[in-house]
C-alpha cells in the first residue's frame, strides 16, 4: 500500500486504497467534494484523529483497483452514465413515492417525515437536470474530445467552462444530501417503523453512497482527465479561462 500521511488528500487515498470509500464514509469525511482537503484538513473539520483514520484505512483489506480506475475519458463517461446515472434514474422516482407514502402513515407520529419527503423530492429534482445536463451536453463533448486529434470548438470554449457548472452542482447535491441525513436521524428506521419506512431509509443510504462515489469519479479522475487531455489536443488558452 502506498503511504498514507496527514498531507494525503481524501482523493488520493480512495484513489491508493480500493474499497476504503466505507471508512470514510463512517467516519463523515467528504472525499467526494471535498476530495481535494488533505487528510489533516477533513479531520480537522469533522473533529476525527487523523491517527485513527490512518489506521483504519490501513485496516482495509488489500483488493484490486476498481475496473473504471483504468479507463479513458470517454469510456469512464461511458461508464458513470451506463451505472451511476441509471441507478439514480431508476432510483429517484421510487424513492419520492415511498417518502410520500411513508410521510402520510407514519408523519403524526413522525413530524420529521415530512421534510424528509420535502428533501427527497428536492434531491429528485435537483439531480434529473444535472445528469440530463451531462448526457446530453457534456458527455458528447467528452467523447468527441477524446475522438479528435485536436481540440474541437465547442460552443462552450473550454470544456472547464461546463466542468465547473457541474461540480457547483455536486456541491448543491451534497449539501441536499447532508441534509437528508440530518432530517432523517442517519437513516435509523424507529422501532415503531414499517417495512415501507426500513425500505425508504435503507434506499437513501445506498443513494447516499453511490452518489459519494459518483461525484468522487467525477470531480477527481473524470475531469481532470478531461482537462488533461483537452490541453494535450491544444485547446486555445484564452479559450480555457
Amino acid at each position: 500500500m502506498a503511504t498514507i500521511d496527514t498531507s494525503t488528500t481524501l482523493a488520493e487515498i480512495v484513489a491508493r486504497v480500493p474499497g476504503v470509500e466505507r471508512e470514510l464514509e463512517a467516519l463523515s469525511l467528504d472525499y467526494c467534494c471535498g476530495g481535494g482537503r488533505t487528510l489533516a484538513e477533513a479531520c480537522a473539520e469533522a473533529g476525527v484523529d487523523p491517527a485513527a483514520v490512518i489506521e483504519r484505512v490501513e485496516a482495509v483489506p488489500a483488493q484490486a483497483p476498481p475496473e473504471w480506475a483504468s479507463l479513458g475519458p470517454a469510456e469512464l463517461a461511458d461508464h458513470v452514465e451506463s451505472t451511476h446515472h441509471a441507478f439514480l434514474h431508476a432510483e429517484l422516482p421510487r424513492l419520492v413515492a415511498l417518502a410520500d407514502k411513508v410521510a402520510g402513515v407514519h408523519g403524526d407520529h413522525h413530524p420529521e417525515l415530512g421534510r424528509v419527503r420535502d428533501l427527497v423530492v428536492a434531491l429528485r429534482d435537483d439531480l434529473e437536470p444535472h445528469l440530463a445536463k451531462e448526457e446530453r451536453v457534456l458527455f458528447p463533448m467528452i467523447r468527441e474530445l477524446a475522438a479528435s486529434e485536436t481540440a474541437p470548438e465547442f460552443h462552450c470554449g473550454s470544456l472547464r467552462h461546463p466542468i465547473s457548472v457541474m461540480m457547483s452542482e455536486h456541491d448543491d447535491t451534497g449539501r441536499l444530501l447532508e441534509e437528508l441525513r440530518a432530517a432523517s436521524g442517519d437513516y435509523a428506521t424507529p422501532e415503531d417503523g414499517c417495512a415501507s419506512y426500513r425500505a425508504l431509509y435503507e434506499g437513501l443510504a445506498a443513494v447516499e453512497a453511490d452518489t459519494h462515489l459518483h461525484v468522487h469519479v467525477e470531480n477527481n479522475v473524470l475531469f481532470p482527465a478531461v482537462v488533461a487531455l483537452e490541453d494535450e489536443r491544444g485547446a486555445p488558452a484564452a479559450a480555457s479561462r
